[in-house]
């Protein structure tokens, strides 16, 4: 999963992004794959992180939704980065809220984990429908910036 840190100049604040799946591990591709964008921010005396408080806490979107190009995996964590001045902090994460969960992937993908050979891969424009939103994974941002 992904995570990044920043913190300001002066080295009073750190700034940190990541995403977070809240669901339970599961071993299979049935139920959804709860994830968000998370933006903290914690405060430093003498080198210590103290107090941590969240700033932003993205809409929950179902991870089954993303994919690589390959379609083997969800596609998660690569875009998630933290920048820091000593007045604000900015962030970007990888956000699934728009994506729509494909069954005919989730079971090619499941079938691949159990040993099995699916032929043909899904092809998403027909398989999951032509207005699916399958794969649409996108980049959000926050800034505490006033």
């Amino acid at each position: 999963m992904g995570e990044k840190s920043a913190s300001t100049a002066d080295g009073s604040t750190v700034y940190v992004v990541y995403n977070a799946f809240t669901t339970p591990y599961q071993a299979n591709t049935s139920s959804p794959r709860n994830l968000v964008g998370v933006v903290k921010r914690g405060t430093v005396n003498s080198g210590v992180t103290g107090a941590w408080s969240t700033l932003n806490r993205g809409a929950t979107g179902d991870a089954r939704a993303s994919r690589v190009n390959s379609q083997v995996a969800e596609f998660l964590g690569d875009y998630v980065y933290a920048a820091a001045t000593n007045t604000f902090g900015a962030a970007v994460w990888n956000d699934t809220r728009n994506a729509q969960d494909c069954p005919a992937v989730d079971t090619y993908r499941e079938n691949l984990q159990l040993g099995i050979t699916p032929n043909p891969k899904p092809n998403p424009p027909i398989s999951c429908g032509a207005t699916s939103t399958f794969g649409n994974s996108d980049i959000y941002s926050f800034s505490s910036a006033p």
